[in-house]
């Protein structure tokens, strides 16, 4: 698949909220692949090879409670060599208690809300266009 095809991966741990995020990226003209963090973190799902395969440029990721494990789990996955490049945009459905364990953060509260789509498409619009503006420099 293309680079410009504009594929971005969702990570969340709720089958409901990840139909409904892919559909708003859907309708905003990204393709968007899903998969279950908790599959991810037991194994059942080998992150390395998901990436390889779908190349995403733009990684939604969802930091649900418990927090500190989740947000640990998402920094290992930031680190590792595949993931490198690659844009991410945080999401979580209590920002505050985010910010209280990392401090002031970009993340987009997520209560399944229009409002909160609308953010999530822009925020991964926003991204996709660094990560093109970075690759064409």
């Amino acid at each position: 698949m293309e680079k410009s095809s504009r594929i971005i991966a969702i990570f969340n741990t709720n089958p409901e909220v990840l139909e409904v995020v892919r559909e708003s990226l859907q309708q905003a003209g990204f393709q968007a692949v899903i998969a279950y963090i908790d599959d991810l973190k037991r194994g059942r799902l080998d992150m390395i090879q998901f990436v390889e395969e779908h190349k995403p440029d733009v990684i939604v990721y969802d930091v649900a409670p418990p927090y500190d494990t989740n947000w640990t789990f998402l920094r290992l996955m930031r680190n590792s060599k595949v993931m490198q490049g690659r844009a991410f945009v945080v999401t979580t459905t209590n920002k505050r208690a985010l910010d209280e364990l990392i401090g002031p953060n970009d993340a987009v509260e997520l209560l399944c809300k229009p409002y909160d789509l609308q953010q999530i498409v822009d925020a991964c619009t926003t991204a996709f266009e660094k990560q093109v503006g970075a690759r064409s420099a």
